[in-house]
Protein backbone atom coordinates (compact mmCIF):
# COMPACT_ATOMS: atom_id res chain seq x y z
CA UNK A 1 0.00 0.00 0.00
CA UNK A 2 1.48 3.06 -1.22
CA UNK A 3 0.57 6.50 0.64
CA UNK A 4 2.43 9.96 0.57
CA UNK A 5 5.81 7.94 -0.10
CA UNK A 6 5.42 5.98 2.81
CA UNK A 7 3.91 2.05 2.15
CA UNK A 8 2.19 0.01 5.37
CA UNK A 9 3.50 -3.90 5.26
CA UNK A 10 3.48 -6.52 7.65
CA UNK A 11 6.31 -6.89 10.16
CA UNK A 12 8.96 -9.33 9.19
CA UNK A 13 10.75 -10.51 12.59
CA UNK A 14 14.50 -11.30 11.21
CA UNK A 15 14.54 -7.83 9.53
CA UNK A 16 12.29 -5.45 11.35
CA UNK A 17 13.03 -6.20 15.16
CA UNK A 18 16.11 -3.77 15.69
CA UNK A 19 14.12 -0.63 13.45
CA UNK A 20 10.70 -1.26 16.27
CA UNK A 21 12.79 -1.40 19.05
CA UNK A 22 14.80 1.78 18.48
CA UNK A 23 10.94 3.54 17.69
CA UNK A 24 9.58 2.33 20.66
CA UNK A 25 12.29 3.41 22.79
CA UNK A 26 11.76 7.16 20.80
CA UNK A 27 8.38 7.36 21.16
CA UNK A 28 8.54 6.62 25.02
CA UNK A 29 6.78 10.00 26.09
CA UNK A 30 4.50 9.18 29.48
CA UNK A 31 2.05 11.49 31.46
CA UNK A 32 3.65 14.74 32.19
CA UNK A 33 2.81 15.18 35.88
CA UNK A 34 3.46 11.54 36.82
CA UNK A 35 5.51 7.99 37.06
CA UNK A 36 4.91 5.97 34.22
CA UNK A 37 6.15 2.20 33.52
CA UNK A 38 7.01 1.52 30.14
CA UNK A 39 7.58 -1.89 28.24
CA UNK A 40 10.72 -3.75 27.22
CA UNK A 41 10.15 -6.32 24.93
CA UNK A 42 13.13 -8.28 25.29
CA UNK A 43 13.78 -8.55 21.43
CA UNK A 44 10.25 -9.49 20.88
CA UNK A 45 8.22 -6.81 19.87
CA UNK A 46 5.32 -9.10 19.37
CA UNK A 47 5.01 -10.52 22.82
CA UNK A 48 2.20 -8.64 24.11
CA UNK A 49 0.26 -10.40 21.11
CA UNK A 50 2.22 -13.54 20.69
CA UNK A 51 0.13 -15.48 22.70
CA UNK A 52 -3.60 -14.18 20.98
CA UNK A 53 -5.53 -16.71 18.47
CA UNK A 54 -5.38 -14.42 15.73
CA UNK A 55 -2.37 -11.55 15.17
CA UNK A 56 -1.45 -9.13 13.26
CA UNK A 57 1.63 -6.37 13.20
CA UNK A 58 1.71 -3.87 10.90
CA UNK A 59 4.72 -1.11 9.68
CA UNK A 60 4.99 2.12 7.91
CA UNK A 61 8.08 2.36 5.56
CA UNK A 62 9.61 5.30 4.70
CA UNK A 63 12.93 5.49 2.70
CA UNK A 64 13.71 2.30 4.16
CA UNK A 65 13.17 3.94 7.52
CA UNK A 66 10.54 2.67 9.54
CA UNK A 67 8.36 5.37 10.86
CA UNK A 68 5.22 3.70 12.35
CA UNK A 69 4.04 0.40 14.17
CA UNK A 70 0.78 -0.83 14.85
CA UNK A 71 -0.54 -4.51 16.27
CA UNK A 72 -3.76 -6.44 16.37
CA UNK A 73 -5.20 -9.40 17.49
CA UNK A 74 -8.62 -11.11 17.26
CA UNK A 75 -10.73 -13.09 20.04
CA UNK A 76 -14.20 -14.00 20.70
CA UNK A 77 -16.28 -12.79 23.61
CA UNK A 78 -19.45 -12.75 24.96
CA UNK A 79 -21.78 -9.68 23.84
CA UNK A 80 -25.19 -10.65 24.79
CA UNK A 81 -27.57 -10.50 21.55
CA UNK A 82 -25.04 -10.44 19.10
CA UNK A 83 -25.62 -13.51 16.71
CA UNK A 84 -24.99 -16.53 16.93
CA UNK A 85 -25.07 -17.72 20.06
CA UNK A 86 -24.44 -14.40 21.79
CA UNK A 87 -20.79 -14.32 20.90
CA UNK A 88 -18.82 -11.35 18.77
CA UNK A 89 -15.33 -11.09 17.13
CA UNK A 90 -13.75 -8.73 18.38
CA UNK A 91 -10.65 -6.79 17.74
CA UNK A 92 -8.31 -5.17 19.49
CA UNK A 93 -6.07 -1.87 18.52
CA UNK A 94 -2.75 -1.84 20.42
CA UNK A 95 1.00 -0.32 20.32
CA UNK A 96 0.56 2.74 17.60
CA UNK A 97 3.75 4.72 17.37
CA UNK A 98 4.69 6.98 15.22
CA UNK A 99 8.38 8.37 14.96
CA UNK A 100 8.33 11.96 16.70
CA UNK A 101 10.19 13.09 13.54
CA UNK A 102 6.96 11.72 11.28
CA UNK A 103 4.08 12.72 13.02
CA UNK A 104 0.99 14.58 10.96
CA UNK A 105 1.87 13.05 8.06
CA UNK A 106 -1.10 10.73 8.37
CA UNK A 107 0.95 7.60 8.66
CA UNK A 108 -0.88 7.15 12.47
CA UNK A 109 -4.74 6.93 10.18
CA UNK A 110 -3.07 4.73 7.80
CA UNK A 111 -1.76 1.92 10.24
CA UNK A 112 -5.17 2.68 11.72
CA UNK A 113 -7.52 2.28 8.81
CA UNK A 114 -4.99 -0.83 7.03
CA UNK A 115 -5.35 -2.59 10.41
CA UNK A 116 -8.65 -2.10 10.42
CA UNK A 117 -9.03 -3.35 6.99
CA UNK A 118 -7.34 -6.63 8.35
CA UNK A 119 -10.35 -6.78 10.98
CA UNK A 120 -13.05 -6.91 8.41
CA UNK A 121 -11.05 -9.53 6.16
CA UNK A 122 -11.32 -11.53 9.48
CA UNK A 123 -15.04 -11.21 9.85
CA UNK A 124 -14.44 -8.93 13.44
CA UNK A 125 -17.88 -7.51 14.41
CA UNK A 126 -16.24 -4.25 16.99
CA UNK A 127 -12.65 -3.06 16.88
CA UNK A 128 -11.63 -1.59 20.25
CA UNK A 129 -8.99 0.19 21.64
CA UNK A 130 -7.42 1.58 25.07
CA UNK A 131 -5.34 4.40 25.75
CA UNK A 132 -4.67 6.99 28.98
CA UNK A 133 -7.47 9.50 28.83
CA UNK A 134 -4.77 12.42 28.99
CA UNK A 135 -3.51 10.85 25.54
CA UNK A 136 -5.32 13.81 23.69
CA UNK A 137 -3.16 12.75 20.44
CA UNK A 138 -4.72 9.40 20.48
CA UNK A 139 -8.13 9.80 21.76
CA UNK A 140 -8.52 12.13 18.93
CA UNK A 141 -7.72 10.28 16.40
CA UNK A 142 -9.98 7.20 17.20
CA UNK A 143 -12.25 8.61 18.79
CA UNK A 144 -12.90 12.27 16.12
CA UNK A 145 -11.74 10.90 12.94
CA UNK A 146 -12.51 7.13 12.86
CA UNK A 147 -15.62 7.32 15.08
CA UNK A 148 -14.21 5.07 18.36
CA UNK A 149 -16.95 5.64 21.18
CA UNK A 150 -15.63 5.30 24.83
CA UNK A 151 -16.94 2.04 26.14
CA UNK A 152 -15.05 1.83 29.54
CA UNK A 153 -13.39 3.10 31.93
CA UNK A 154 -11.32 0.49 33.46
CA UNK A 155 -9.07 1.20 36.68
CA UNK A 156 -5.23 -0.50 36.27
CA UNK A 157 -4.20 -1.02 40.23
CA UNK A 158 -0.63 -1.83 40.58
CA UNK A 159 0.86 -3.04 43.91
CA UNK A 160 4.94 -3.28 44.53
CA UNK A 161 6.24 -6.44 46.13
CA UNK A 162 8.05 -6.40 48.79
CA UNK A 163 11.11 -8.63 50.58
CA UNK A 164 8.47 -9.74 53.24
CA UNK A 165 5.32 -11.96 53.41
CA UNK A 166 1.71 -10.83 54.64
CA UNK A 167 0.02 -12.81 57.33
CA UNK A 168 -2.92 -14.45 56.15
CA UNK A 169 -5.67 -14.73 58.39
CA UNK A 170 -5.80 -18.40 59.76
CA UNK A 171 -9.29 -18.51 59.75
CA UNK A 172 -9.17 -18.47 55.59
CA UNK A 173 -8.63 -20.66 53.27
CA UNK A 174 -6.93 -20.74 50.01
CA UNK A 175 -6.89 -23.87 47.85
CA UNK A 176 -6.21 -24.41 44.33
CA UNK A 177 -8.46 -25.10 41.48
CA UNK A 178 -8.05 -27.66 38.81
CA UNK A 179 -8.13 -25.87 35.11
CA UNK A 180 -11.82 -28.06 34.77
CA UNK A 181 -12.98 -26.70 38.08
CA UNK A 182 -11.74 -22.84 37.27
CA UNK A 183 -13.67 -23.34 33.74
CA UNK A 184 -16.55 -24.15 35.31
CA UNK A 185 -16.67 -21.62 37.90
CA UNK A 186 -15.78 -18.94 35.67
CA UNK A 187 -18.58 -19.73 33.07
CA UNK A 188 -20.86 -20.33 35.57
CA UNK A 189 -20.34 -17.01 37.16
CA UNK A 190 -18.79 -14.53 34.49
CA UNK A 191 -20.11 -16.17 31.64
CA UNK A 192 -22.90 -13.83 31.18
CA UNK A 193 -20.39 -10.89 31.53
CA UNK A 194 -20.46 -8.64 28.17
CA UNK A 195 -16.65 -9.13 26.64
CA UNK A 196 -16.08 -12.76 28.51
CA UNK A 197 -13.74 -14.69 26.73
CA UNK A 198 -14.89 -17.42 24.74
CA UNK A 199 -11.25 -19.34 24.84
CA UNK A 200 -11.38 -18.97 28.82
CA UNK A 201 -10.35 -22.62 28.91
CA UNK A 202 -7.34 -21.73 26.54
CA UNK A 203 -6.42 -18.96 28.42
CA UNK A 204 -6.12 -20.95 31.77
CA UNK A 205 -4.32 -23.91 30.39
CA UNK A 206 -1.50 -21.58 28.49
CA UNK A 207 1.86 -22.23 30.12
CA UNK A 208 2.16 -18.27 31.44
CA UNK A 209 -0.81 -19.26 33.57
CA UNK A 210 0.54 -19.79 36.97
CA UNK A 211 -3.14 -21.31 38.32
CA UNK A 212 -6.11 -20.34 40.01
CA UNK A 213 -7.01 -19.85 43.34
CA UNK A 214 -10.43 -19.65 45.15
CA UNK A 215 -10.45 -18.56 49.03
CA UNK A 216 -13.43 -18.94 51.87
CA UNK A 217 -13.84 -18.98 55.43
CA UNK A 218 -12.62 -22.31 57.11
CA UNK A 219 -15.59 -24.41 58.01
CA UNK A 220 -18.11 -22.59 55.46
CA UNK A 221 -17.80 -25.39 53.23
CA UNK A 222 -15.80 -28.86 53.36
CA UNK A 223 -12.97 -28.00 50.11
CA UNK A 224 -14.54 -31.57 48.27
CA UNK A 225 -17.63 -30.26 47.89
CA UNK A 226 -16.73 -26.69 46.59
CA UNK A 227 -18.31 -26.13 43.34
CA UNK A 228 -19.68 -30.02 43.10
CA UNK A 229 -23.22 -29.77 42.59
CA UNK A 230 -23.33 -25.98 42.55
CA UNK A 231 -22.48 -25.45 45.84
CA UNK A 232 -20.42 -22.83 46.80
CA UNK A 233 -19.87 -20.95 50.39
CA UNK A 234 -21.84 -18.21 51.76
CA UNK A 235 -18.66 -15.80 51.11
CA UNK A 236 -16.18 -16.53 48.48
CA UNK A 237 -13.37 -14.88 45.68
CA UNK A 238 -11.35 -16.65 43.05
CA UNK A 239 -8.79 -15.11 40.76
CA UNK A 240 -6.26 -16.29 38.58
CA UNK A 241 -2.49 -15.30 38.44
CA UNK A 242 -0.60 -14.56 34.78
CA UNK A 243 3.33 -14.48 34.98
CA UNK A 244 3.68 -11.87 32.28
CA UNK A 245 7.53 -11.40 33.00
CA UNK A 246 7.80 -14.13 30.95
CA UNK A 247 7.14 -12.22 27.51
CA UNK A 248 8.14 -9.06 28.79
CA UNK A 249 9.10 -6.65 31.30
CA UNK A 250 8.44 -3.21 32.59
CA UNK A 251 10.85 -0.55 33.60
CA UNK A 252 9.89 3.07 35.28
CA UNK A 253 10.06 5.83 32.50
CA UNK A 254 10.72 8.89 35.01
CA UNK A 255 10.03 9.63 38.52
CA UNK A 256 9.98 13.11 40.87
CA UNK A 257 13.07 13.35 42.69
CA UNK A 258 10.69 13.10 45.55
CA UNK A 259 9.91 9.45 44.67
CA UNK A 260 14.25 8.28 44.35
CA UNK A 261 15.09 9.78 47.54
CA UNK A 262 12.29 7.81 49.16
CA UNK A 263 13.25 4.35 47.65
CA UNK A 264 16.99 4.98 48.25
CA UNK A 265 16.29 6.27 51.75
CA UNK A 266 13.68 3.30 52.13
CA UNK A 267 16.02 0.83 51.13
CA UNK A 268 19.29 1.81 53.37
CA UNK A 269 17.03 1.58 56.21
CA UNK A 270 15.88 -1.76 55.64
CA UNK A 271 19.63 -2.51 54.99
CA UNK A 272 20.98 -1.48 59.05
CA UNK A 273 17.56 -2.62 60.91
CA UNK A 274 16.39 -5.65 59.08
CA UNK A 275 14.63 -6.72 62.36
CA UNK A 276 12.13 -3.87 62.07
CA UNK A 277 10.85 -5.79 58.78
CA UNK A 278 10.00 -2.44 57.06
CA UNK A 279 7.78 -3.34 53.81
CA UNK A 280 10.84 -2.72 50.96
CA UNK A 281 10.61 -0.61 47.54
CA UNK A 282 11.50 -2.95 45.21
CA UNK A 283 13.93 -1.34 42.48
CA UNK A 284 11.77 -0.01 39.72
CA UNK A 285 14.63 1.50 37.83
CA UNK A 286 15.66 -1.77 36.04
CA UNK A 287 13.30 -3.77 33.76
CA UNK A 288 11.57 -6.09 36.30
CA UNK A 289 8.64 -8.62 35.99
CA UNK A 290 5.57 -7.81 36.96
CA UNK A 291 1.93 -10.79 37.61
CA UNK A 292 -1.02 -10.11 36.21
CA UNK A 293 -4.37 -10.83 38.18
CA UNK A 294 -7.75 -11.75 36.26
CA UNK A 295 -10.45 -12.91 36.34
CA UNK A 296 -11.16 -11.54 39.88
CA UNK A 297 -14.51 -12.79 41.53
CA UNK A 298 -16.05 -12.83 44.95
CA UNK A 299 -19.29 -13.43 45.95
CA UNK A 300 -21.38 -12.84 49.96
CA UNK A 301 -21.14 -10.45 52.55
CA UNK A 302 -17.49 -10.24 53.79
CA UNK A 303 -16.08 -11.75 50.06
CA UNK A 304 -14.14 -8.53 50.37
CA UNK A 305 -11.57 -9.38 53.11
CA UNK A 306 -11.38 -12.83 50.93
CA UNK A 307 -10.16 -10.82 47.81
CA UNK A 308 -7.86 -8.80 49.98
CA UNK A 309 -6.75 -12.58 51.60
CA UNK A 310 -5.95 -13.56 47.92
CA UNK A 311 -3.87 -10.34 46.66
CA UNK A 312 -1.62 -10.74 49.66
CA UNK A 313 -1.52 -14.30 48.61
CA UNK A 314 -0.18 -13.53 45.14
CA UNK A 315 2.10 -10.95 46.86
CA UNK A 316 3.58 -13.54 48.50
CA UNK A 317 3.96 -15.81 45.37
CA UNK A 318 6.27 -12.82 43.96
CA UNK A 319 8.03 -12.39 46.91
CA UNK A 320 8.93 -16.07 47.18
CA UNK A 321 9.82 -16.61 43.49
CA UNK A 322 13.00 -18.16 42.44
CA UNK A 323 12.38 -17.52 38.73
CA UNK A 324 13.96 -15.29 35.83
CA UNK A 325 10.90 -13.16 35.39
CA UNK A 326 11.81 -11.42 38.53
CA UNK A 327 8.36 -10.26 39.87
CA UNK A 328 8.34 -6.71 41.59
CA UNK A 329 5.10 -5.83 41.07
CA UNK A 330 1.01 -7.11 41.02
CA UNK A 331 -1.46 -5.38 38.07
CA UNK A 332 -5.16 -5.81 37.79
CA UNK A 333 -7.68 -4.68 35.95
CA UNK A 334 -10.78 -3.55 37.27
CA UNK A 335 -14.16 -1.85 36.59
CA UNK A 336 -13.24 1.77 37.63
CA UNK A 337 -16.12 1.97 40.11
CA UNK A 338 -15.99 -1.48 40.97
CA UNK A 339 -16.38 -2.26 44.53
CA UNK A 340 -12.86 -4.75 44.01
CA UNK A 341 -10.57 -0.58 44.03
CA UNK A 342 -11.69 -0.89 47.96
CA UNK A 343 -10.43 -4.73 48.54
CA UNK A 344 -7.35 -5.06 46.24
CA UNK A 345 -3.96 -3.39 47.80
CA UNK A 346 -2.07 -0.71 45.21
CA UNK A 347 0.14 1.98 45.16
CA UNK A 348 -1.67 5.27 43.73
CA UNK A 349 1.44 6.92 42.06
CA UNK A 350 1.36 3.77 39.87
CA UNK A 351 -1.76 2.88 38.97
CA UNK A 352 -4.34 4.57 36.24
CA UNK A 353 -7.68 5.23 38.61
CA UNK A 354 -9.57 5.66 35.09
CA UNK A 355 -8.26 3.91 31.57
CA UNK A 356 -9.89 4.55 28.49
CA UNK A 357 -11.40 1.77 26.34
CA UNK A 358 -12.96 3.15 22.72
CA UNK A 359 -15.00 1.05 20.43
CA UNK A 360 -16.27 0.89 16.89
CA UNK A 361 -19.22 -1.76 14.94
CA UNK A 362 -16.81 -2.76 11.88
CA UNK A 363 -20.59 -4.00 10.40
CA UNK A 364 -23.52 -2.51 9.60
CA UNK A 365 -25.95 -4.91 9.48
CA UNK A 366 -27.27 -6.34 12.85
CA UNK A 367 -24.93 -5.01 15.16
CA UNK A 368 -25.87 -1.08 15.68
CA UNK A 369 -28.47 -1.69 18.39
CA UNK A 370 -26.21 -3.69 20.51
CA UNK A 371 -23.34 -1.06 19.55
CA UNK A 372 -25.42 1.62 20.96
CA UNK A 373 -26.61 -0.60 23.81
CA UNK A 374 -22.93 -1.15 24.69
CA UNK A 375 -21.62 2.31 24.52
CA UNK A 376 -24.79 3.58 26.62
CA UNK A 377 -24.60 1.01 29.24
CA UNK A 378 -23.09 2.93 32.17
CA UNK A 379 -19.94 1.91 32.82
CA UNK A 380 -19.16 -0.59 35.54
Amino acid sequence: MEFNKFRIRSYEGQSDRAQVEDLERRCEVGPSESVFLFTDTMGDPICRIRNSPMYMMLVAELDNELVGVIQGSIKVVTVHGHPPKDLAKVGYVLGLRVSPQHRRKGIGSSLVRTLEEWFTSKDVDYAYMATEKDNHASVSLFMDKFGYTKFRTPAILVNPVNHHCFQISPNIEIARLKIDQAEYLYRRFMGSTEFFPNDIGNILRNKLSLGTWVAYFKGDIAWGDFGSDGQVPNSWAMLSVWNSGEIFKLRLGKAPFSCLVCTKSWWLIHKIFPCLKLPTIPDFFNPFGFYFMYGVHHEGPFSGKLVRALCQFVHNMGAESKDESNCRIIVTEVGGRDELNHHIPHWKLLSCPEDLWCIKALKNEGTNNKFHELTTKTPP
